[in-house]
């Protein structure tokens, strides 16, 4: 009997052993996975009014913050204004000149100084939109601002996002903090593009420009120089070169300069730029002067539209571009 059970028991073991050898040799497969590599390229986001590379995608995230900024020698440093987009020049109360600074790109810690609003502002920031950031001002300039579809934001609504310099005198010591304006989420996002921009490899066609003097009134006449280490244009203003409180000069990629009627007179006090119909242009690119014209619908909402004289859109170089508000009839001295 003991040895029945034994037999038994070592029939059960080599039959458990070859189900189990069986198993591994005939039902144990190896599954081969071969993974393809896909390389996707991600197109890199551009800012709409620089037509630069905005590798980390803040200028579509936000919209377009337009800052109201003095330009008087007792302005001088300015903060800020060479990191902006774009700058309006524009001709004010008095023949003095203000510039309008549109940040969408970059957001500066240190904008100004910020000053008063003007008529042309309105002009200037309709078909942006956004937020529009001012001093304070006369009550027919801040009515006319205020039929703008932009947010607006003075120093007694800005909280934290304005401050006084006690080192400078008021009024020329009130400044900006881009970040925080942007806070206060303009719209729409991202503004519309200003401009059209070239390929850099794709040649200029026009008379090369050694320098040129845009003669706004009195004493602001401004005179652009070609760098071509920087391949931008340096700005003098007052007979000095314009440097930042940063110690950056003022050198934009492009300047324009728009021929436009000032409304009510130059230097007046309700004068405004008309930025509405149509007027010869200059455009300075790449070290050149071309020939052009600008224009611009019977809606406020339009985007100026730029032109050479041959009906081609004006291709700017990407970058920062400078916007000369010139009064019509008054011819610019260019050195070739």
């Amino acid at each position: 009997m003991r040895k029945l059970l034994s037999l038994a028991i070592a029939i059960v073991l080599v039959g458990a052993a070859l189900v189990a050898w069986l198993h591994l040799k005939g039902s144990t497969t190896t599954t081969s996975t071969t993974t393809s590599t896909t390389t996707t390229t991600v197109p890199i986001p551009i800012a709409p009014l620089t037509g630069l590379p905005d590798p980390g995608g803040a200028a579509l995230r936000r919209s377009a913050l337009t800052v109201k900024i003095e330009n008087t020698p007792e302005a001088l440093p300015q903060w800020g204004v060479d990191q902006a987009d774009a700058v309006y020049e524009e001709i004010v109360n008095g023949g003095i000149t203000r510039l309008a600074a549109v940040f969408n790109s970059t957001a500066p810690n240190k904008v100004g100084p910020v000053r008063s609003v003007r008529p042309t502002d309105t002009q200037v920031v309709w078909p942006l939109g956004g937020i529009f950031a001012y001093s304070g001002g006369a009550a027919y300039a801040v009515a006319s601002i205020s039929t703008a579809p932009v947010k607006l934001i003075d120093e007694s609504s800005a909280g934290a996002a304005m401050f006084r310099d006690p080192s400078r005198q008021a009024p020329h010591n009130l400044y900006a903090i881009a970040p925080l304006l942007f806070n206060f989420k303009g719209t729409p996002t991202p503004p519309p593009k200003l401009f059209s921009y070239r390929d850099t490899a794709k040649k200029i066609v026009g008379a090369a420009v050694a320098r040129f003097v845009v003669p706004f009134p009195s004493i602001y006449p401004v005179t652009w120089t070609w760098n071509a280490t920087t391949s931008s244009w340096d700005r003098t203003l007052f007979g000095q070169p314009d440097v930042t409180g940063t110690g950056v000069r003022e050198s934009p990629k492009n300047v324009v300069v728009m021929w436009v009627n000032y409304v009510n007179g130059i230097g007046t006090e309700a004068s405004y730029a008309n930025l509405q119909g149509s007027g010869q242009a200059a455009f300075f690119i790449d070290g050149k002067e071309v020939h052009g014209t600008w224009s611009r619908g019977a809606s406020k909402a339009d985007v100026v539209t730029y032109k050479t004289l041959n009906g081609k859109t004006v291709e700017l170089s990407p970058g920062q571009t400078w916007v000369e508000l010139l009064n019509d009839g008054v011819p610019l001295t260019v050195t070739p």
